[in-house]
């Protein structure tokens, strides 16, 4: 199902008052889960760089400076 954000729009506009706040509750909890998976991927990328800084000759090279 493609939902536009016109459709978003109007089912907010319809939500009674005593329930936006669990419906703001929500898209935060989308957001965040959102933010904490583009943080695990930078993470990753990040951790799989260092593998070309562990070598033997850098480190010795490194050590011996």
């Amino acid at each position: 199902m493609s939902v536009t954000k016109e459709t978003l729009y109007k089912l907010i506009s319809d939500i009674p008052p005593q329930d936006m706040e669990e419906v703001a509750d929500f898209i935060g909890y989308l957001k965040m889960k959102r933010e904490n998976i583009m943080l695990r991927e930078l993470s990753q990328a990040a951790e799989s760089s260092l593998d070309f800084w562990h070598n033997d000759i850098d480190d010795e090279v490194w050590n011996d400076a």
